[in-house]
């Protein structure tokens, strides 16, 4: 078993670090930007616009364009799921960090990811009365 590194304690370690970084970050942001609770609904008073939870943003940004555009969504969270079995890319022997082996499943990771970032910040600060393209300075 040459060139091999048992995974306990080293990498254990690591993800540990990484779990107490990651708790401490969102803590932290869970602080400095506190969630956009509104008051309890009221049918007689309907804010407008209605947004969704932050999470969720970016799929209704998508549906305010078209509701067919649920069905692309649809379809690359179905792909995202069936990742590890489709025969894409060869199976990759050393764990590195965006192997050459699986440059596609990389490019397309990071494209969906960045869709979903931008897509949330455009509808959380640019939307407006009506769901209209408004600047938030």
């Amino acid at each position: 078993m040459k060139g091999y590194v048992k995974s306990s304690p080293y990498f254990f370690r690591l993800i540990g670090y990484a779990m107490v970084l990651t708790i401490a970050g969102l803590l932290l942001l869970s602080h400095l930007f506190p969630a956009p609770l509104q008051e309890p609904a009221d049918l007689g008073v309907v804010p407008n616009p209605v947004k969704s939870a932050w999470f969720l943003l970016w799929i209704q940004e998508l549906v305010s364009h078209s509701v067919l555009l649920i069905y692309p969504v649809m379809a690359c969270a179905l792909f995202m799921l069936l990742l590890p079995w489709l025969p894409l890319s060869p199976v990759a022997h050393r764990a590195t960090w965006f192997p050459r082996e699986q440059r596609i499943v990389n490019v397309v990771t990071i494209a969906l990811f960045l869709a979903i970032v931008i897509l949330t910040v455009v509808a959380s600060n640019f939307r407006g009365v009506n769901w209209s393209l408004v600047s938030p300075f």
